[in-house]
This record gives C-alpha cells, sequence and structure tokens, in this order.
C-alpha cells in the first residue's frame, strides 16, 4: 500500500509575535501570534497584499521573520534556512521540469535524500499512486492536463514526507470543474495522511471547502480565526462578514436587550437575535443572501429591481428604503417579476449583528 511509503511525521507550527519588514516603510506581517495543530488543514485567507503569502513563506523559510518566533513541532526554525525546515511546498505554478518524465519529476527530490534508486522507484510510484495518478509516470508534463499537473506537485511534495506541507495559490490556474475536483483530492489526502497543511487563497469558497479552521488575515494583521462556519455564521467586523461569502449589511435598531439576545426594528419588522454585547441604539446588520426570506408573512417592504436565472437558483437584486440587497431564491420555476413589491424577512438563523469596529 501506498500509506506505508508515505507516512506522516505531521507538527504543529506556531507564530510568536511575528514581524515581517521590507525595509523602514512596509510590514508585510505585523505582530502575529498563530497555531496550526498537527494534521490540520488551515487556511491563509484575504485580500492581496495582506499578508498571507509572506506568512506562508516564512513558514518555508524563504522569507526571514524581522522579530518572533517560529516554531515546527517543539524546535525554534526562525532563523534556519529553507533545506533545514522539514517541509515542502506546492507552488501556484507546479514548477515542473519539462523535460523529465513525471516519474522523474517526482523522484527529484528523493535523490537528495540517501535513498538507494529502487527505494526512490518505489517511493515516486507510491506518490503518484496516491494522487490518483498511477500508469503516468513515463509521460511529460505537457502531456498532463492542469489538473493532473498539479497533482504532479502534490506527489513530489509528498513523498519527502514533510512535517508541514505548503500550498501557495494551488488552484489559481485551473477552471472551475477542476478546482472543484483538485481541491476535493488534496483535502482528501491532507485527512487520509494526518498532514498538517498550511495553504494560502484569495477564493473564499476553495478557503470553505477544504479548512478545518481560516485565519482571515487584512492589512498585515490577522482579523478573526475560526471554522468556516463559525466565521461564516458569526463574523467578528464587516470586513469578514463580507469577506468571507458575500453579505448583505443593513442598517437597524437596536431596540432592547435582555441578557444576551437582541430585539432589532427595520422599519415595522422585529427580530430577536444574539446581541454580541451591544446596546440599544443604531446598528449594523451582516444577511447572507441565502437567509433572506423573500415574500415572508412578516419583514419590510422591496422591490424586485433585477431577476437573474443561473440554473440551479434564481438571484434578485432588491430596493428598500434603506438600500439595495441581494438575495437568492431556490424556485426557479415561478420566479418573482421585475417590479414586484415583495415582502422580505430573516430565516431564523439569519442575520448577525457585528460588533462596532
Amino acid at each position: 500500500m501506498s500509506e506505508t511509503l508515505i507516512a506522516s511525521k505531521a507538527a504543529p507550527v506556531r507564530f510568536e509575535n511575528v514581524t515581517k519588514s521590507f525595509g523602514r516603510d512596509v510590514v508585510a506581517v505585523d505582530n502575529i501570534d498563530l497555531h496550526v495543530e498537527a494534521g490540520k488543514l488551515v487556511t491563509l485567507l484575504g485580500p492581496s497584499g495582506c499578508g498571507k503569502t509572506t506568512t506562508l513563506r516564512m513558514i518555508a523559510g524563504l522569507e526571514m521573520a524581522t522579530s518572533g518566533r517560529i516554531l515546527i513541532g517543539d524546535r525554534d526554525v526562525t532563523t534556519l534556512p529553507a533545506t533545514d525546515r522539514d517541509v515542502s511546498m506546492v507552488f501556484q505554478s507546479y514548477a515542473l521540469f519539462p523535460h523529465m518524465s513525471v516519474l522523474e519529476n517526482v523522484s527529484y527530490g528523493l535523490t537528495f535524500s540517501g535513498f538507494s534508486k529502487a527505494e526512490t522507484k518505489a517511493r515516486a510510484l507510491a506518490g503518484l499512486e496516491l494522487v490518483g495518478l498511477k500508469g503516468f509516470d513515463s509521460r511529460l508534463p505537457s502531456e498532463l492536463s492542469g489538473g493532473q499537473q498539479q497533482r504532479v506537485a502534490v506527489a513530489r511534495a509528498l513523498v519527502l514526507e514533510p512535517q508541514v506541507l505548503l500550498f501557495d495559490e494551488p488552484l489559481s490556474n485551473l477552471d472551475a470543474k477542476l478546482r472543484r475536483q483538485v481541491r476535493e483530492d488534496i483535502r482528501a489526502i491532507q485527512q487520509d495522511l494526518g498532514l498538517t497543511v498550511v495553504y494560502v487563497t484569495h477564493d473564499q469558497e476553495e478557503a470553505l471547502a477544504v479548512s478545518d479552521e481560516i485565519v482571515v488575515m487584512r492589512n498585515a494583521s490577522i482579523a478573526q480565526i475560526g471554522t468556516p462556519r463559525s466565521l461564516y455564521d458569526a463574523p467578528v467586523d464587516r470586513f469578514v462578514a463580507d469577506f468571507i461569502g458575500e453579505a448583505n449589511i443593513l442598517p437597524c435598531e437596536i431596540d432592547s436587550v435582555d441578557g444576551d439576545m437582541a430585539t432589532i426594528a427595520i422599519e415595522n419588522y422585529r427580530h430577536v437575535l444574539p446581541a454580541r454585547g451591544l446596546a440599544p441604539g443604531p446598528a449594523k446588520l451582516a444577511v447572507r443572501p441565502s437567509r433572506l426570506v423573500i415574500g415572508a408573512e412578516n419583514g419590510f417592504k422591496t422591490t424586485i429591481a433585477k431577476a437573474t436565472y443561473v440554473g440551479v437558483r434564481m438571484e434578485y437584486t432588491l430596493e428598500a428604503s434603506f438600500g439595495t440587497m441581494f438575495a437568492v431564491h431556490e424556485d426557479v420555476d415561478a420566479p418573482f417579476q421585475i417590479g414586484a413589491e415583495v415582502t422580505v424577512g430573516f430565516s431564523k438563523k439569519g442575520p448577525v449583528l457585528l460588533p462596532e469596529a
């Protein structure tokens, strides 16, 4: 079995007050603390320039921290070069050697690890079997699809049996259908082998699909850390609400607070939800498009401004007295018509009050 040849040595990763500066004026990562548990897949998510790739490269040893400590397992690797860190990285560009066969590409790192030729080949073949490319060993990278090339890059990293496996935007060169399949492959391999994986992406759906935990980054710092569901259901602020899936940010009034629960008002509509430490008065509400109930018995008045059929659902732009909202509805056979006035309410597990910044 291939699993006997590719064993997991998964180790945790810890950042302690880590800062990375480029020159005097550019702070790429600003005093972050982070703990990645052994055997978990943790995604660094955020817009371009937020510091996620620099964080990944500091784990790899491709960038050195300006201050703070980085530990892999119990070992302080802060000042160690990349070659001494026992990590492997899968790059966005795959970085395959075009003149080498698939087997030679996967074997490349093993040739420097002291294995015999026979064991090197056995491990490389096991790696290819693990990523679903058994029988592809004699092909050249140019004879493979983009998804297959990405799997070769994953196999090449896995056969080194790293303590930590790093992915830098691994799906950005693939089309939508391939992205879905390859991310499922990566997640399945990670879970089957119990690997510690740190994964960088700017794609929210990708992060939600593959992660045990997501680290949302903004302006060189960490905005929020949590499971995909906790970030989606309870974003800490407007940035996270808008970045983890789409969110409508609506004005509301907190009428009253009773213990941990608040009663909010939008026009004449009332809804009870967790107060999240807020007091009565004006507030902001984040509501996912799927949690707006169009045609509700109780709600506030809106008008259908746009209606778009996208196959499995309808997408609507709604105009209310306080602004525009985006909503989705599963009924594609009897869509609401543009110009129709509809009452909109919230699903029971719907809106979230946003704590003040």
